[in-house]
């Protein structure tokens, strides 16, 4: 589905002083044999040409300049009749060879938007992808047009679909480093949704929340970069394979760092010290060191305000990765960060043997077995045992 106009206008209403749309009619483009060619706009409307309406008895015009399609611009005129029996405004004079006032654009939905007094944009969406992405966009029915456009209607998801193709369209890679597609979603989250009180009240849901932006995000990066190749085929079955291990390497790889830059952000926006991928001993690298690796290897600082975390994002099988990541800390609770989603109540008895603690949002702790949901942290209880080991 290409709705590349209906986001740009969606974008552009956004970004203006006003915006207007209606479905073009017959009369508009010019079929029904009306001698007055242009585009009719609604009284209830005038402030889009106008900062004040015609009187009666006296025709009124402006020229102005406009952007189409982000693609061409046309020297073009506002009108008011007001003589005689007319009382109407129109757009008019779009120069010659105008493509968009053709009958094949009757029904189309015109998007104008006034930038400021002498520009505007202009938008002929004439597919229902296009028409049916717009009006969701702003919470519009059809019967709803013709009118000015009430941007406090527009829905946070239609927010969030301008943001990432925005984002994506921004980019001069063909996939960014992984902190910076974190970095990018937890701003488009964070901007769309709002709630950045979270962090610091409800560090689980934050978390949970960044992390689906990131996968969202990532998923139209990639349909964005492989979407023709995927629509078009594979010349051979080698082909199909090489860019299927190429998407899932890529997919592996941005999972593993996901989580702990998310963390991260959690960790900067509750003041706390640590030092991430702080080397201990040989060249083990705990995710997260609280506060410092300074501390850690500060023989005088107390293991008991010494702690270890581990981010991953799964750990069914991992978990005992952690076991040997910081040799200062034997014998004391390790901690893992993780998103998975329930394990059994063996491996949780294993974890609990080897003084591992789960760390786990608090939504997900319900697919864990009931029994043992109690030995579970959850992230906002972390945040705060961190707090009160640094005296915060």
């Amino acid at each position: 589905m290409s709705t590349e106009y209906s986001n740009r206008a969606i974008q552009a209403v956004l970004n203006g002083e006003i915006g207007f749309c209606k479905f073009l009619s017959a009369n508009d483009t010019g079929k029904t044999g009306g001698h007055q060619a242009g585009i009719y706009i609604p009284k209830s409307s005038v402030k889009i040409l106008f900062s004040e309406p015609g009187q009666k008895g006296e025709n009124k015009d402006k020229w102005v300049k406009v952007k189409w399609q982000d693609d061409f611009v046309t020297d073009t005129r506002f009108i008011y009749y007001g003589k005689g029996t007319r009382n109407e405004y129109r757009i008019t004079n779009f120069g010659r060879d105008f493509p968009f006032l053709s009958i094949e654009y009757t029904g189309a939905l015109f998007v104008f938007v006034k930038t400021d007094e002498e520009n505007y944009l202009g938008y002929m969406l004439n597919s229902d992808d296009d028409i049916e992405v717009f009006l969701s966009a702003f919470g519009l029915s059809p019967t709803e047009t013709n009118c000015i456009i009430d941007i406090g209607g527009i829905q946070p998801e239609a927010h969030e679909q301008i943001a990432i193709q925005e984002f994506i369209s921004n980019l001069d890679v063909d996939f960014p480093a992984s902190e910076i597609m974190s970095a990018a979603a937890r701003n488009i989250q964070n901007r769309v949704y709002d709630h950045t009180e979270y962090i610091q009240t409800n560090p689980d849901r934050k978390i949970i929340e960044w992390t689906n932006m990131e996968y969202t995000l990532f998923r139209a990066l990639e349909y964005d970069r492989y979407g023709d190749i995927i629509t078009r085929g594979f010349t051979s079955v080698d082909e199909f394979v090489n860019v299927a291990n190429m998407v899932l390497n890529r997919r592996k790889s941005r999972a593993g760092k996901s989580l702990e830059h998310h963390l991260a952000a959690i960790f900067d926006g509750n003041e706390l010290e640590y030092s991430a991928q702080a080397v201990t001993e040989g060249n083990k690298k705990p995710d997260f060191i609280f506060p410092s690796k300074e501390a850690y290897h500060n023989s005088r600082f107390s293991v008991d305000n010494l702690i270890s975390l581990a981010a991953k994002t799964t750990c069914k099988d991992r978990w005992r990765q952690v076991l040997n990541e910081a040799d200062r800390l034997k014998g004391r609770p390790k901690y893992l960060c993780t998103l998975q989603q329930g394990i059994s109540g063996a491996q949780m008895d294993e974890m609990q043997a080897e003084n591992v603690i789960l760390v786990v949002p608090q939504p997900y702790i319900k697919t864990y077995p009931s029994d043992r949901q109690d030995r579970i942290w959850t992230l906002s209880r972390f945040v705060q045992y961190v707090k009160t080991i640094e005296g915060k």
